[in-house]
């Protein structure tokens, strides 16, 4: 069987100049993923320096609020730079070291891929490229400074809508050039083969940690857990360790853009398949195979293809995948923010809006939500949101 595909989504569509760098990553992780040693030392990082595990919160106020299912945080946003990407960038980082490589690029569109990126190579003295799109500079001007501070270098790309699609594009090309000296860490389960695993194992962290808590605090697993999805890095580290578990449903938010009537960023909801950025899987494209512009309030899942794990889990029915708008997400911001004292990120906004949707399920349930981001980065683009 082709490990580089799920079902019918995934492989490796790439320039052949790249294919011995993938070749040497999957027979590095493949060799290193269970050494003892390297495991000790990508734990002793997650909890000395990304200092997990992060807390299981009940939203109690919130709960009570909404009258439905019990409302449960898995609070990824307190992790070391204030969202789930440290936990794939220290474990890709580490990977890099092992490769001999002493530069490091990655994309980003909300900028937390970004910070993440450059905190890990500040820490082990990696050089660090970012590529980010014009379009989210501006809208993440907090982000953009966090990372030159922490010594990385920001390339702003202009081209297409200048948001995170263009930003891989750019960081593609980068590797392509130059593949001998450095390692690409992609920051979400896509891309070819055998990112889409990598990334999905080193986020997982996220939902081994949650089925331990939750079966330590209440004796059982939860009813369900909502995580948002732009390319699925977050969704498909908490769904993973649950995927056997057929009780528990596992539901993935899409960014649905302003209203029903305009091309939001939901490419399971709305796509087709076809190939992105290395990889089969859904996309939003037309029917001549152009990559549609996507729209959404939220710049980490502005992006218009989604990991091919996800399609699969779409096909089998063992997730299911719905779409929030923008004034919803908004909506949900102010409401956590107000009832809960936690400010979420606009990526998060959208699984909490999702809340309001199942709220007459009955109050014996128990909800999980992965908080995978805080949202002070997203503080400039809510103050000038003209929704």
């Amino acid at each position: 069987m082709d490990n580089s595909y799920f079902g019918k989504y995934g492989g490796t569509f790439i320039p052949e100049t790249l294919s011995f760098a993938l070749e040497e990553l999957e027979n590095l992780y493949r060799e290193i993923k269970d050494d003892s040693s390297f495991k000790r030392d990508l734990m002793n990082i997650y909890a000395d320096y990304v200092g997990r595990p992060s807390p299981l919160y009940f939203a109690e106020t919130l709960t009570n609020n909404l009258g439905g299912p019990k409302v449960w945080f898995k609070r990824e946003d307190l992790n070391h730079t204030g969202a789930h990407k440290i936990n794939n960038t220290v474990g890709q980082a580490l990977l890099a070291k092992k490769l001999g490589k002493q530069r490091i690029i990655a994309e980003t569109g909300a900028g937390q891929h970004g910070v993440a990126t450059a905190t890990i190579c500040a820490k082990l003295n990696l050089d660090c490229v970012i590529y980010m799109g014009e379009t989210d500079i501006e809208r993440q001007e907090l982000n953009v400074f966090k990372i030159k501070t922490l010594g990385a270098e920001v390339i702003p790309v202009s081209s297409g809508t200048a948001t995170l699609k263009d930003a891989l594009n750019e960081s593609i090309r980068d590797w392509v050039t130059n593949v001998d000296s450095t390692h690409y860490i992609i920051g979400s389960v896509t891309g070819p083969h055998p990112y889409p695993t990598i990334v999905r194992d080193f986020n997982s962290i996220a939902g081994v940690e949650l089925k331990n808590q939750f079966i330590k605090k209440i004796k059982k697993l939860p009813d369900m857990i909502i995580a948002c999805v732009g390319g699925g890095s977050n969704a498909m580290g908490v769904f993973y360790p649950f995927i056997e578990n057929k009780e528990v449903r596992l539901v993935g938010v899409e960014a649905g853009g302003k209203n029903n009537k305009e091309i939001g960023s939901a490419s399971i909801t709305d796509g087709s398949i076809g190939v992105l950025h290395g990889a089969k899987t859904k996309i939003l494209q037309s029917s001549t195979g152009e990559i549609k512009e996507t729209t959404s309030i939220s710049a980490g899942l502005d992006y218009p293809g989604v990991g091919p794990e996800h399609a699969y889990l779409a096909d089998i029915k063992r997730a299911e995948y719905v779409k929030i708008y923008d004034k919803e997400a908004l909506e949900a911001f102010y409401k956590v923010s107000r009832l809960e004292g936690i400010i979420p990120a606009l990526e998060t906004a959208h699984s909490l809006a999702y809340l309001e949707k199942i709220k007459d399920l009955g109050k014996t349930l128990n909800v999980v939500v992965n908080m995978s981001g805080r949202g002070d980065k997203d503080l400039y683009s809510v103050m000038n949101n003209d929704s």
